[in-house]
C-alpha cells in the first residue's frame, strides 16, 4: 500500500496550488517560521479530511453538488480574502511583524479545509490503496500521514529557498511588490477554483 502511494502522495505535496501559494507568500512576510505554521495548518486540514473520507463525511461533499459548492465557494473566497488582504498590504513588513503568531497556522488551515478537491482527492483515490479486509480509519490516517510529512520536507525547502531569496531580493521596495504578486497569485486561484466545474 505505501509503496503504491508514495508517488501520488509527491505528486499531491509537489503540484502548485493555494497551499504553495500562501506557504511562499508567508515564507517572504515572516520568515520560515511562518512558512512553518501554514504549513503545519494545512497538514491538521489534510489529516482532518483524511478522517472524513474515513469515515464517510467526504464522500459527501464530493458527490453531492451543493455539498461540493459550498465548500468549492468558501474555500474560494478565502484565497481571495487573503490575496486582497496581501495586494493591499502597503507596510508588508510592518504588517507581518504585526501578525499574531497563530495567523498563518490559521491561513494554512482554512484554507485546506475550504479544498473541496482535497475530499474529491481522498474519497477517489484512498479507496483503491486500502488492502482487502483492512481498516479504513487507520489505513486513511497513514496515508495522510505520508502526505502530510511530505508536506513538511517539501514546504520547509520552498520556505528556505524563499528565505533566503528575501535577502537578497524580496527586502526593501521588493517585499511590498512581492506581497502583491503573491495576492494577486491568491485571487486567481480563488477565482478559478469558483468558475470551476467538479
Amino acid at each position: 500500500m505505501i509503496v503504491a502511494f508514495t508517488p501520488v502522495a509527491l505528486l499531491l505535496t509537489i503540484t502548485p496550488g493555494p497551499a504553495t501559494a500562501l506557504v511562499v507568500r508567508n515564507a517572504a512576510l515572516g520568515g520560515r517560521a511562518d512558512a512553518l505554521r501554514t504549513t503545519i495548518g494545512n497538514a491538521i486540514g489534510v489529516l482532518v479530511w483524511a478522517v472524513l473520507a474515513a469515515i464517510g463525511v467526504a464522500a459527501v461533499v464530493a458527490t453531492s453538488v451543493e455539498a461540493f459548492t459550498i465548500v468549492k465557494l468558501a474555500g474560494a473566497a478565502v484565497l481571495v480574502v487573503l490575496g486582497v488582504q496581501a495586494v493591499r498590504g502597503d507596510h508588508a513588513r510592518d504588517a507581518a511583524a504585526a501578525r499574531p503568531p497563530g495567523s498563518a497556522l490559521r491561513q494554512g488551515l482554512l484554507t485546506s479545509l475550504a479544498n473541496p478537491k482535497l475530499a474529491v482527492f481522498f474519497v477517489a483515490l484512498f479507496p483503491q490503496f486500502v488492502p482487502d479486509g483492512a481498516a479504513v480509519l487507520p489505513c486513511a490516517l497513514l496515508m495522510a500521514g505520508m502526505v502530510v510529512v511530505l508536506d513538511l520536507v517539501w514546504y520547509s525547502a520552498l520556505a528556505y529557498l524563499v528565505a533566503r531569496a528575501k535577502r537578497a531580493f524580496v527586502e526593501g521596495p521588493w517585499l511590498g511588490r512581492f506581497q502583491r504578486l503573491t495576492g494577486v497569485v491568491l485571487i486567481g486561484l480563488g477565482l478559478r477554483l469558483a468558475l470551476e466545474r467538479r
